[in-house]
């Protein structure tokens, strides 16, 4: 078994991870343009705005808050960090939704479920929901995103709508490879978007169920 001592250093690492990744992603936001800002990202329904918004929901909403938003949606979590995400995205100046990123590097706000490692997969998602589907030549390091590729799991898979069966990921720029089956060929982070429920822009994939992951760089 783990010593504490392996679990803090563990538990530092994947912190220091978080607080990197939204540090460089709010970097790569105060970069975008005002047309940038307002096109589709990989998350369905959701432009470049939303998305942001959404990172730093966990930030600014306090728990009673997010409890108060949940009621109002029903209790359903996707209706409320849908409406969460567009009232927030119209509310806040694309600059200071960079900046939430940046000056909550090290806030210690995690999901509901899965910790510290889910709060990193959710900012690395995000962040290639937004670079990827406008093209940006972002990669992500590599430390970062073998915790998150550690971390997938079928119930994770079906929690984001992931469908893999009969599918293996088969990485081409690192020693990895999750499933079994037909194998779809792919950069590790493109691939670790499959498992999040994405699809990708035509090009990205390899292999003969490459389509099933596949859509227009519009959103199609």
């Amino acid at each position: 078994m783990e010593n504490s001592t392996a679990r803090k250093g563990k538990s530092l690492e994947v912190k220091a991870a978080i607080a990197a990744e939204r540090r460089e992603l709010a970097d790569l936001f105060d970069t975008l343009q005002t047309d940038q800002w307002n096109e589709p990202s990989l998350c369905a329904g959701w432009r470049v705005r939303e998305v942001v918004a959404h990172m730093s929901m966990g930030f600014r909403l306090s728990l009673p808050r997010v409890l108060g938003e949940l009621v109002k949606a029903r209790r359903n979590l996707h209706r409320m960090t849908d409406r969460v995400a567009r009232r927030d995205s119209a509310a806040h100046s694309t600059p200071v939704l960079a900046a939430f990123l940046r000056d909550n590097a090290h806030h210690p706000w995690t999901p509901p479920v899965g910790g510290l490692r889910a709060a990193l997969g959710h900012d690395l998602v995000h962040g290639l929901d937004v670079s990827v589907a406008l093209g940006l030549d972002r990669r992500v390091p590599e430390n970062r995103l073998r915790i998150v590729l550690d971390e997938i799991r079928p119930s994770s898979l079906k929690f984001f709508g992931a469908h893999l069966d009969g599918v293996q990921l088969c990485a081409e720029d690192l020693d990895w490879s999750y499933g079994s089956g037909s194998p779809v060929f792919g950069t590790a982070q493109d691939l670790l978007l499959l498992a999040y429920g994405r699809r990708l822009p035509d090009g990205r994939l390899r292999g003969e169920p490459s389509s099933r992951f596949t859509r227009s760089v519009a959103g199609a």
